[in-house]
């Protein structure tokens, strides 16, 4: 490593000369990371997402832009609209699935969480009642 006659103008690994180190203020990279693009579903899911005022039976409310379209849509429906009432239905039918999936998908109690809690239940009661333990451990061997 170099060092000048008073110490202070060290050069080496991490300490570049000062005529090519950055001015205090700019940067290194001062178009910085380039922003990414953006993909069509989220556009889509912002614009929906968008708040809008729409008056209701005389009073104003705020809702989304995707409620207000399901509110046209379902009253043209209502109105007799065959091509409304045939897209209602196709996105009640889908509603109506999601909602089947979600809740069998909730966290149920499987065949070996079952199995291990009955074996637990056997143990506890054999242990409760003063029993021998290496019995429980043959029965649940011969399994």
């Amino acid at each position: 490593m170099k060092q000048s006659n008073d110490g202070s103008n060290a050069v080496g690994y991490g300490k570049p000369p000062k005529a090519t180190r950055f001015r205090k203020g700019q940067s290194g990279n001062p178009k910085g990371r380039p922003k990414g693009k953006l993909n069509i579903a989220t556009v889509i899911l912002r614009a929906l997402e968008v708040k809008v005022v729409i008056n209701e039976n005389g009073r104003r409310r705020e809702v989304t832009k995707l409620e207000a379209a399901m509110m046209q849509l379902v009253n043209k429906a209502a109105s007799g609209d065959l091509r409304a009432l045939d897209s209602v239905t196709a996105l009640a039918q889908m509603a109506e699935e999601r909602v089947e999936q979600e809740q069998s998908r909730k966290p149920g109690l499987e065949d070996i969480d079952k199995w291990v809690l009955e074996d637990l239940k056997e143990r506890l009661e054999a242990a409760s009642k003063g029993g021998n333990e290496d019995e429980t451990d043959r029965e649940r061997k011969k399994r």
